[in-house]
């Protein structure tokens, strides 16, 4: 396909020549599943649409009935894992009003959610750059969607006099960068620390400091409500059986391919 073809395409277009969209949905996962196991093992450039192929039990030609080219493939596999970030993480903060509680509850559910998906969040940080540019933009964009949330909560700690002034923007990639930390160093953290002490340590070290005497106070009525922080993860990090489609969906696709269906009937 041609640069100009590309271009003239929308960014977040990805084409399929199956119309029946359950069909669709079923099958692209499935592709998805595979390419991120090996996209995150031996590297975008490294993996070809063959290899994919052999990983989903599938034929090349059957993929080629979903995704035009493996940018396609790379795509769709990123924008769900941001997605997910994007719908679960408000969902999880519901129930939580008081601003400081949302804002501590925003780091746990970022946390959580990214511990159900650590292989497509390491993928997220290698392969974003493998995309084509307006697709980078595309990914950068729904990146700072999810910022915004933290940057929400932060000010409103700050506006409710709970927290003293600070740069929101810079403290909230700060907050990131801690939650994306989970994955990208969980080789380093498993042995130390369980998902809810981690998360424990990072409210001392991004949000404790900077509090008021007041906010003080309402980060001590949590911890007292909750008995301890890994009691009040547990709310924002719900039981597998009531997590959503799309989490479970994203989850499958970055554990691998096991238990998927084979096909050779197209292609």
């Amino acid at each position: 396909m041609t640069e100009e073809a590309a271009v003239a395409r929308s960014p977040e277009q990805v084409e399929s020549l199956v119309t029946d969209p359950k069909l669709v949905e079923e099958r692209r996962g499935q592709i998805v599943r595979a390419a991120v196991k090996l996209f995150s093992e031996q590297g975008y450039y490294t993996t070809t649409i063959q290899s994919i192929a052999r990983q989903a039990g599938i034929s090349t030609g059957l993929i080629y009935q979903y995704f035009r080219d493996k940018d396609d493939i790379l795509f769709l596999s990123l924008k769900l894992v941001l997605e997910t970030y994007k719908h679960e993480i408000p969902r999880r903060l519901e129930g939580f009003e008081h601003p400081v509680d949302r804002l501590c509850m925003a780091l746990a559910a970022y946390s959580a959610v990214i511990d159900e998906l650590k292989e497509a969040t390491v993928l997220a940080y290698r392969s974003t750059k493998s995309l084509r540019a307006d697709r980078r933009a595309l990914v950068k964009e729904e990146e700072t969607r999810t910022n915004r949330l933290i940057e929400a909560c932060l000010r409103a700690c700050i506006d409710g006099g709970y927290m003293r002034k600070v740069n929101v923007q810079l403290h909230a990639y700060q907050c990131v960068m801690f939650c994306h930390a989970w994955a990208l160093k969980h080789w380093a953290f498993r042995g130390n620390y369980s998902l809810g002490r981690y998360v424990a340590e990072g409210v001392k070290l991004l949000i404790e400091p900077f509090l008021t005497a007041t906010g003080s106070a309402a980060l001590a009525s949590l911890r007292r409500r909750s008995a301890n922080f890994t009691r009040a993860l547990r709310r924002a990090s719900p039981a597998p059986g009531s997590r959503s489609p799309a989490v479970r969906t994203a989850r499958r696709a970055s554990r691998g391919n096991a238990g998927s269906r084979s096909e050779n009937a197209r292609g």
